[in-house]
């Protein structure tokens, strides 16, 4: 896998967006906390425009800082499921603030929001 990312950080916010950076992150912690567990398939049409290599190297990513877990079924076809795990829910809660603030802002610039299908 990739390097581990461990510092050093200016604050705790440096920290924190270390693990959450970039668009897709943040969505998959939506994602899995709006629906529960997903699988890989699952997380890709929940994301209308991520591409496959994008999304596996987020949840490699995510899950290295312990804030997914994978767990792999031992089936043909082989099942993946992700969930968050007890510090991705803590993060979660964590990013409530910002994302009432998020949705004050959409409504205040009258910005479009993304609309998925089913």
């Amino acid at each position: 896998m990739g390097e581990k990312r461990a510092g050093p950080y200016f604050c705790g916010i440096d920290a924190a967006m270390d693990v959450v950076g970039g668009k897709w992150k943040s969505l998959i912690l939506w994602e899995l906390d709006s629906h529960g567990v997903r699988r890989f398939g699952e997380l890709r049409r929940g994301l209308p425009g991520v591409s496959e290599k994008m999304l596996i190297q987020q949840l490699r990513e995510l899950e290295e800082d312990e804030i997914v877990s994978r767990e792999i079924y031992r089936e043909v076809p082989p099942r993946v499921e992700y969930r968050l795990t007890d510090l991705g829910v803590a993060l979660n809660a964590a990013l409530q603030p910002l994302g009432t603030w998020g949705r004050d802002r959409i409504d205040r610039i009258g910005a479009d929001r993304v609309h998925q299908g089913g």
